[in-house]
């Protein structure tokens, strides 16, 4: 699980709180490593438990959307902790929408996921088919 977070964090930018209307990356690792994203809804402290728990109601970004509830403590759902659920390794971590990523100094234009720049003139965005 910690090597499939360290590539993530290669390719997604993430923050380091979890709040109500952030986009959070949730990553399960069994019966197959599942990766998809929610949108954190609401965020109610459990005054049930001693310690810090919080009930995080998401929504999972799927087909069809689905609710779901789960009791988590801060570490857990700031992506500082992985956890498990029925025996279950999980890790969820909210998405930092605020910009891209910057091109590092040693990465060349055309390189992973980023097209290559066109010499002249530009191709039409529309192409017709005889």
């Amino acid at each position: 699980m910690d090597k499939l977070i360290a590539e993530l964090t290669k390719l997604v930018r993430f923050k380091d709180s979890t709040d109500v209307g952030d986009l959070v990356l949730i990553i399960a690792r069994e019966p197959q490593v599942m990766v998809s994203y929610a949108l954190v809804t609401d965020i109610q402290r459990d005054d049930s438990r001693k310690n810090e728990w919080w009930h995080v109601a998401m929504t999972l970004l799927a087909l069809p959307p689905q609710k779901i509830t789960w009791t988590l403590r801060t570490p857990q759902m700031t992506g500082m902790e992985v956890f498990t659920m029925g025996g279950e390794e999980r890790f969820v971590k909210a998405v930092d929408l605020g910009g891209v990523r910057a091109r590092t100094s040693g990465e060349v234009p055309g390189g992973a996921g980023e097209p290559a720049p066109r010499e002249g003139k530009k191709a039409p965005f529309l192409k017709r088919v005889k």
